[in-house]
């Protein structure tokens, strides 16, 4: 691996892997909201949120942190221009008041904001128009759920940036699995440590409070009393009640993966869960969450952020074949692992963010983790089987372009289905 290609594999970490609350496309839609308030300078009288469809589907169901219960884009928009700082970026409104609740309550009651669908746009689109008596400012927001793109004030632009600086997020385009593995086998731990230990403590805890609490409909805590403790249970369980918290309201923190934090705790424990029961270092754990952050974001590149292909495929893909790194699996049998887990699970839709998320991370781990067994029996699905190709690469590529462009009228219909 050269000097460069391992510099941009640590770029891409560093952007990938952050902090964020609750689901991120209604985070999202808080911080181009709290963003609008600012440059307006007063709280608005009126907001429209134009959002693309993708966007619309992923809020329309879950619950917004600190809101007391509220679900939605109005809520969404309203308490980010009440109680947002967009300083906070993806945290933006992790310090809300009971005051501010009230009013966000109060405003939502009046319907001071309006959602429509923007098309022909992004699947990743939001732009927020907030006014004041005479006053105007609006946020753009696109690819990426904290690029900002374009602010106005009274119709003139105050910023733009429409692309994300490549310097900054690194190229994806040149992730592979042997150079994933090169990575993960020789990264010089302390430049990513501080990324994976807070990936590990944040999506422990949602994880644990899942597991300890009532949220959504308990899918991880379900899996636990009906099936038992077995590793593979409490691997799915761990993963599965990280998102019925986080789906249903738990404001704590997380660290995504492809900009979803369904998918950052989905890469992460159950990772965590076979490091623990198999004995390994913290080394060891280390660098099998290296390995599956960036499994995980490989496939995902060619699909999208945001699309009607469940992102927890791709996020327990990743972490199979982190279990299977800390069994010191080699380069065939972690191909042979994304073939099986992909070549299985790989139909899953998404219909937006909601409960259902965690029946659906469950269902994507037990099939990565089926896959590995496979894999490390010599089992494997075999070139020419559907979109299956003896390339691991291109079987990748395949899901991708069934994922971006098979998948569009699905999408479509998703959406049409949700808003009738």
């Amino acid at each position: 691996m050269t000097q460069d290609c391992y510099d941009n594999y640590s770029r891409i970490l560093r952007s990938e892997l952050i902090p964020a609350m609750g689901c991120t496309e209604p985070i999202a839609i808080a911080l181009a909201a709290a963003k609008a308030r600012e440059v307006l300078g007063c709280l608005p009288e009126k907001i429209v949120a134009r959002c693309s469809g993708n966007i619309i589907k992923n809020v329309k169901s879950v619950t917004v942190p600190n809101s007391g219960g509220e679900h939605g884009i109005e809520a969404a928009a309203v308490l980010g221009a009440v109680a947002g700082r967009a300083d906070l970026n993806l945290q933006v409104i992790s310090e809300v008041s009971e005051e501010e609740i009230r009013l966000t309550k109060e405003l939502l009651l009046k319907r001071i904001c309006s959602c429509e669908l923007e098309e022909g746009r992004e699947n990743l689109y939001i732009l927020i128009t907030v006014s004041a008596g005479e006053e105007t400012a609006s946020v753009e927001l696109k690819n990426r759920h904290d690029h900002i793109s374009r602010i106005t004030k009274n119709g003139e632009v105050v910023f733009e940036q429409p692309e994300i600086r490549q310097e900054e997020k690194g190229d994806k385009s040149r992730l592979n699995l042997k150079d994933i593995m090169e990575y993960a086998d020789t990264v010089d731990l302390d430049e990513i440590r501080d990324l994976l230990e807070t990936q590990i403590s944040y999506n422990s805890a949602i994880s644990e409070e899942g597991l300890t609490h009532r949220w959504g409909a308990g899918v991880g805590r379900t899996i636990l009393d009906a099936e038992g403790a077995g590793v593979l249970q409490r691997a799915r369980a761990a993963a599965a009640a990280g998102s019925d918290a986080r789906m249903n309201g738990c404001p704590m923190p997380v660290v995504i993966n492809s900009g979803s934090g369904n998918q950052g705790i989905t890469c992460t424990m159950p990772v965590l869960t076979y490091a623990k029961a198999l004995g390994c270092s913290h080394e060891k754990l280390l660098r099998a969450l290296t390995l599956s952050n960036l499994v995980s974001l490989h496939q995902k590149r060619y699909i999208g952020n945001l699309s009607a292909y469940c992102g927890a495929v791709s996020a327990a893909t990743g972490a199979a074949c982190g279990i299977a790194y800390l069994q010191d699996a080699d380069y065939d049998t972690l191909g042979r692992t994304i073939i099986n887990s992909i070549g299985t699970t790989g139909g899953i839709i998404c219909d937006g963010a909601k409960s259902s998320c965690a029946s659906k991370i469950s269902a994507a781990v037990e099939a990565g983790i089926l896959g590995y067994e496979m894999a490390k029996r010599g089992e494997y699905f075999r070139d020419g089987e559907g979109i299956v190709s003896g390339d691991y690469e291109q079987t990748i590529r395949n899901i991708g372009c069934v994922g971006r462009d098979g998948m569009k009228s699905t999408d479509i219909t998703i959406l049409n289905l949700m808003i009738s």
